[in-house]
């Protein structure tokens, strides 16, 4: 009987404590998490970290893109481009050239080691422009490489995006309340396009048409293919026809022209196969199949010498 008792009131206990952890430590570090999550993602939505201290060396960077010189049409074009790549923060034109001007200065640095190796005098005098001006204007290659990489990302989503972007609409949703629910879906698959869609929403939010949101992200992305389907959705509302039909056509096109491209690349693999082969493959396996008959034809050939010699 003491056992039963002591057995109940350990459980009654473990109960017990059990209850108050979970309300007073398990239940708020979950609302937390959670709240976190969301204050994450509104950070990535408005494309700001979060963070109010910055390295050092950002500032550093910072201070220097503040001190070069640019016009408003250049400081525009530059800011457009920083868009495209994903970069929205107000500093993003500054820290652009001052990594700009880090990179030249770093290559000026390289050019005294190679002018201390160069001997004509001609090209001791070339390489410090050479080099200055190749570290200026290395960070547009790499900005334009992000460009291009985001631009992919953003055509590749676009298929998925659509097809959720029909069933919302299909199930009863409007299409900003569509395009609402298809940035928070995609918020981890598609990291890219629901942070423009994300925009759009903010965008309607905050007091523009929807015409003038939709033509922003097209010009904002610069992906032909994402502006083709601004062109789409405009018309489609603006001449009162199936939104969803048209999103649905259109995703199965960009799906077939995805195809396309692949079977297109598939057959030029053959032709680009030709000169690794010719070069690279093709020694090697004369050397396998043609080197013993070689060296056997050259070891005969030397005894037959060596014989008439005598």
């Amino acid at each position: 009987m003491l056992t039963v008792l002591g057995l109940a009131l350990f459980l009654s206990l473990t109960l017990m404590i059990s209850a108050v952890g979970y309300w007073m430590y398990a239940r708020p570090s979950r609302f937390q998490k959670r709240l976190g999550t969301l204050e994450e993602a509104a950070a990535v939505t408005l494309g700001s970290s979060g963070a109010p201290d910055r390295a050092w060396i950002v500032r550093v960077v910072e201070t220097i893109g503040e001190k070069v010189p640019l016009s408003p049409l250049e400081a525009s074009v530059v800011r457009r481009t920083m868009l495209a790549a994903g970069f929205r923060s107000d500093r993003a034109v500054t820290i652009y050239y001052g990594v700009k001007v880090v990179s030249a200065l770093v290559f000026v640095v390289f050019a005294g080691f190679v002018w201390s190796w160069l001997s004509n005098p001609m090209l001791r005098l070339m390489v410090w422009p050479a080099l200055a001006a190749a570290g200026f204007y290395l960070p547009n290659l790499g900005l334009d490489m992000l460009v291009s990489r985001r631009q992919e990302r953003i055509r590749f989503a676009l298929p998925d995006a659509l097809d959720l972007m029909v069933v919302c609409m299909e199930a009863g949703l409007g299409l900003d309340q569509a395009i609402s629910s298809v940035s928070k879906e995609l918020l981890l698959t598609h990291k890219d396009l629901s942070e423009e869609l994300g925009l759009v929403t903010l965008e309607m939010r905050a007091g523009k048409r929807r015409m003038e949101a939709l033509k922003n992200l097209g010009e904002r992305t610069g992906e032909p293919e994402l502006r083709k389907l601004v062109a789409t959705m405009v018309q489609a509302d603006r001449f009162g026809t199936s939104v969803a039909e048209s999103l649905r056509t259109h995703s199965e096109f960009m799906r077939v022209k995805r195809r396309q491209a692949a079977e297109e690349r598939a057959a030029k693999v053959g032709v680009k196969l030709t000169f690794p082969i010719f070069f690279f493959i093709m020694p090697a396996m004369m050397l396998v199949a043609a080197g013993p008959g070689v060296l056997q034809l050259i070891r005969g050939m030397s005894r037959l010498m060596k014989v008439g010699t005598y």
